[in-house]
């Protein structure tokens, strides 16, 4: 090996050393330093490194390993007109298709919108909702909010209400609205929040679901992710 060689090996070596280092104490200054939305945002783009455009979720495949996946590399795509704040808070149901699926769910998330009354239990039956158990005698299906209910306190509303499997709603579409509902906790600020279920053709039970959001006020939070509706172990008649 040549002097020039070897003293070009030697920088490579040490470039990729240093670059180690500065990913350590990056990764340790977000873990110290930020709050839980921004710290659990930075793990989920460690771990989701499937990215895809939202025209293609249709009829998207789960692989069997990523049940949920980054659409638009995690970006939001509001327009400036549906972050105004014109309207204050709200939420918005789309209206049943002629197969009485569900539709989009919008919203303008605020603290003003948290439930003040106590949950009372879902008896709406929604599309494809036949149920069954799991083998460790959990049930294999939810009635799986669109918009949570700890969110805005919409419960009994058939256009906020999907067949689930188990892990879609709990814990996937869960961890989403936990951060949500802790960063308006602590900031008091808005965020705009879409939910969309994918159905296929004419099928009763939904793919997947998307869900979108995007703080306002600040870049404290933000997120566009697709859901598949799976369960490991079962195969879905959708």
């Amino acid at each position: 090996m040549t002097r020039s060689r070897k003293k070009k090996d030697e920088i490579d070596v040490n470039l990729k050393v240093i670059s180690s280092v500065l990913t350590v104490a990056a990764t340790l200054f977000i873990f110290l330093t930020q709050p839980l939305p921004v710290i659990h945002n930075f793990v989920e783009s460690l771990l989701m490194t499937q990215t895809i455009p939202e025209s293609e979720l249709t009829y998207l495949e789960y692989d069997g390993v990523n049940q949920v996946i980054e659409v638009n590399d995690n970006m939001p795509e509001f327009s400036e007109d549906e972050l105004s704040l014109e309207d204050g808070s709200w939420q918005a149901f789309t209206e049943l298709d002629r197969l009485n699926r569900v539709g989009p769910a919008h919203a303008m998330l605020g603290v003003d919108l948290f439930p003040t009354e106590e949950r009372v239990g879902l008896y709406i039956d929604p599309t494809g909702w036949k149920q069954k158990k799991l083998a460790n005698g959990q049930w294999l299906y939810n009635r799986s909010h669109l918009i949570g209910f700890q969110l805005t306190g919409e419960n009994n509303n058939i256009r906020n209400l999907m067949t689930g499997t188990r892990s879609l709603n709990n814990p996937n579409m869960l961890r989403f609205e936990n951060d949500i509902a802790y960063y308006l906790k602590q900031t008091h600020n808005h965020v705009r929040y879409m939910v969309r279920p994918i159905f296929r053709d004419e099928e009763k039970v939904a793919r997947g679901v998307q869900l979108m959001a995007q703080s306002v006020e600040d870049e404290g939070l933000r997120f566009n992710v697709y859901i598949f509706n799976v369960q490991e172990g079962y195969e879905i008649n959708y």
